[in-house]
């Protein structure tokens, strides 16, 4: 997969006029292309202010020249009466000046290599502490996977391995171990989001009123009658006693004074002999057991009651299994001893024993108690839940902070001795640093020997005649040093250059200056290259000069990625002595001629569009997803042809009226042009299918015509039959452009055209 290269200057910062906070990101050679005020010159500034500028690591900004063509570069280069700076370079005449400014240069150069040495060195060793620390970071992240996953919200704002190994690093924790489960036990409750106060369960002792119990006694014993009467004995002799209680209870009064077996007539004396059968004491007994039987049954039900009622809100960590066993288990002998109770009334005379329901009780007031105290626990941590939450944040962190002791010793120690030769090969830098500076002071002094802007304008001149240029050549003003003449193709001099005239000779003159050396402070360095619309106002034959020179810059700039000279139809271009270039323009023609060879140059080429949009400034790279699986990213021109640039335009447009206008133009060009589709059929297609949705969509309301409308407009100029145009429609300024845009859309899918316009807007944006 390839990737863009970087050259010297890696970042442009943009935050001045209207630009808010751009960046943008250079290779080698770097075109933009812009309207004229959308910020191209502004972009162009940036490079004489340094703090807009991020430079590679490593590299020097002293090391370099920045050379800015533009408006500014032209006004302090070429006086109102066309006068030229002087150009400073090497001369025959400074044979002995420059020996010795290249023996200065020689040593210079061995400085800048010990220096470029000894910063990598520093940089390597600096480049250390990343792997060092992603290793720290990755052990400290998998030896307390465990605990971080087991206690995760103790890591909220720490759950990414920098955060993680900061906070291991800060310190602030002691190393100090603990037993997972009592973390964990904490934890539960103290980061449970659904934590509560549960109600504690009740036990035996906690059930309320009072229950008579006293006829238990009677259950061991024979209940019997005593009574010596005639009939007693009769009713002993054939144990027939509750039989015959139960039998005169039931049917006394409904006999009629017979007996309810033989229909004889009772005697009279029959109600008195079996009131006397029953003495007083039988009769007690039984009201006892009768009462026993309610009251048992009362009792039990109402302490079963408050023995599952526990269970209506249980703390969901507490195990209830076995208590509810127990439970049930009580239910079952309570249900048994009922029975009892019940056969005991219907023959007291039988003896019965209860079931041993004291123990169950006892076991379940036991297991009460036990299940109370997690509950108490649980309540005692929600009553203090802040505290209790810190209390288990430090724990985790103590056993973090134990579990890598080790681990944090051994990188503070590798990291310090890394920082400490660091610093070591930091301080050689700076020294060679000032030794650069030196010798640099040096050169600029004698190189201020060699200034001859005479050999610069020689060279204009001849370059003039090789181009095949006819428009005028350049002389010296005879008596004025350093000022010359623009001579006209007649011999005479010009009173008067146009702007044109002006920004060609200044561009020549920068040309050269690129080439040679400008100033004292040159010396002879590599240039970064600034060309800010070089052929404002030009005419063509200018521009063409000025177009195969720029082809050159860029050809001299790839050589440094290359490492052969770039051919440019036949032609190679030599030298190294342009690092990175800048190219800004508003005209279309002139960055064609500069660019038709530059697209494929993906890793070291980038092309840019500058836009302006409600006084907001910004930078586009002009990059597409490459078509090949090899490849990343693709470079696209953004000047493009005319079709393509009209789809742009659409997607740029936010005004109804020119938005208009560039919807009939594609429209024309693509369905009676490219399509050869009839207007007529492309008008009546179009309208009926959008009245037909239109009809459809209102379900038996009022139809809104305004897209039929909208379809109307835009159809009306692509349906006359003649060519003439006078460019007056109307155009609804009260309709936004999203229902243009919609509308546009339905014509192209009406039309079974959906997928151009799909493709035409993916490639816009």
């Amino acid at each position: 997969m390839t990737e863009k290269m970087t050259s010297s200057i890696k970042l442009i910062k943009l935050d001045t006029a209207t630009f808010h906070g751009e960046k943008v990101d250079p290779t080698y050679v770097n075109l933009f292309f812009g309207k004229n005020g959308a910020g191209k010159s502004t972009l162009a500034d940036a490079f004489r202010h340094p703090e807009c500028l991020d430079w590679e690591t490593g590299v020097n900004p002293a090391d370099y020249t920045i050379l800015v063509y533009d408006q500014n570069f032209i006004t302090r280069n070429l006086a109102d009466y066309g006068d030229l700076k002087g150009v400073f370079t090497l001369s025959e005449e400074n044979a002995e000046t420059r020996r010795r400014i290249d023996e200065k240069i020689e040593e210079r150069k061995t400085v800048v290599s010990d220096g470029k040495q000894a910063a990598e060195d520093r940089d390597k060793k600096n480049g250390e502490l990343k792997p060092l620390r992603d290793a720290f970071e990755s052990t400290c992240w998998n030896t307390t996977d465990d605990i971080r996953k087991s206690f995760d919200q103790t890591q909220n704002g720490k759950k990414k391995k920098l955060q993680f190994a900061d906070e291991v690093l800060a310190g602030h924790h002691a190393a100090v171990e603990h037993k997972k489960e009592d973390i964990q036990k904490l934890y539960e409750i103290a980061y449970d989001p659904d934590a509560r106060k549960y109600p504690l369960f009740k036990k035996s002792t906690d059930l309320e009123g009072e229950y008579d119990l006293s006829g238990v006694s009677y259950l061991g014993e024979e209940v019997t009658s005593r009574s010596e009467t005639q009939f007693a004995k009769f009713m002993k002799a054939l144990n027939a006693t509750e039989w015959v209680k139960k039998g005169h209870a039931n049917y006394i009064g409904h006999t009629e004074g017979k007996c309810p077996f033989c229909q004889g007539k009772l005697p009279d004396t029959f109600e008195t002999d079996i009131a006397q059968a029953f003495d007083e004491g039988y009769q007690k007994a039984l009201d006892a057991l009768e009462k026993l039987e309610t009251e048992y049954t009362a009792k039990m039900s109402a302490l079963i009651e408050l023995f599952k009622n526990n269970l209506t809100a249980v703390l969901p960590k507490v195990k209830t299994a076995d208590y509810e066993k127990l439970v049930a288990q009580l239910e079952a002998l309570v249900a048994e001893d009922e029975q009892l109770i019940a056969k005991k009334r219907t023959a007291p005379g039988e003896p019965v024993e209860l079931k041993d329901t004291d123990t169950i009780i006892a076991d379940l007031d036991a297991a009460i108690t036990e299940i109370n105290n997690t509950i108490q626990g649980n309540n005692d941590i929600v009553d203090t839940k802040p505290d209790k939450q810190l209390e288990c944040f430090n724990m985790v962190w103590e056993e973090i902070a134990f579990l890598l002791k080790d681990d944090i010793a051994a990188y503070k120690k590798s990291n310090a001795d890394i920082e400490a030769e660091t610093k070591k090969l930091d301080g050689r830098v700076k020294t060679l640093q000032g030794e650069y500076r030196k010798l640099s002071g040096e050169i600029t002094t004698l190189n201020s020997s060699v200034i001859n802007t005479a050999a610069t304008v020689d060279s204009i001149n001849a370059h003039l005649k090789d181009s095949g240029f006819e428009g005028f050549t350049l002389h010296e003003k005879e008596g004025v040093k350093g000022t010359y003449e623009v001579i006209r193709e007649d011999g005479q001099v010009a009173d008067h250059l146009s702007e044109g005239e002006r920004n060609f000779i200044a561009f020549l003159y920068f040309y050269h200056v690129v080439r040679g050396s400008q100033s004292e402070t040159d010396s002879g360095k590599d240039k970064i290259v600034v060309i800010d619309d070089p052929v404002s106002s030009m005419d063509s034959s200018a521009l063409f000069i000025v177009s195969a020179l720029v082809r050159e810059m860029i050809g001299v700039c790839s050589n440094n990625v290359s490492g052969d000279a770039l051919r440019d139809n036949g032609t190679e271009y030599e030298g190294k002595y342009i690092q990175q270039l800048f190219i800004l323009t508003h005209n279309a023609f002139f960055h064609r001629e500069i660019t038709y060879n530059q697209v494929s140059h993906y890793r070291y080429v980038s092309f840019f569009k500058v836009n302006k949009k409600n006084n907001i400034s910004s930078v586009e790279k002009c990059v597409k997803e490459a078509v090949k699986v090899s490849e990343k990213d693709r470079n696209y021109n953004p000047v493009q042809n005319s079709y393509n640039a009209l789809w742009r335009e659409y997607e740029t447009l936010d005004s109804p009226i020119p938005l208009m206008n560039v919807i009939r133009r594609i429209l024309e060009y693509y369905f009676i042009q490219l399509c050869a589709v009839d207007n007529n059929v492309l008008s009546t297609t179009v309208l009926d299918a959008v009245k037909k949705k239109i009809t459809d969509d209102a379900a038996g309301g009022v139809p809104d015509y305004t897209k039929y409308h909208l379809a109307q407009a835009m159809l009306s100029y692509i349906n006359r039959s003649d060519t003439f145009n006078d460019g007056m429609h109307f155009v609804d300024e009260s309709i936004d452009c999203d229902q243009y845009r919609d509308v546009f859309r339905t014509i192209f899918e009406v039309m079974g055209h959906g997928q151009h316009f799909k493709r035409m807007i993916a490639e816009a944006d």
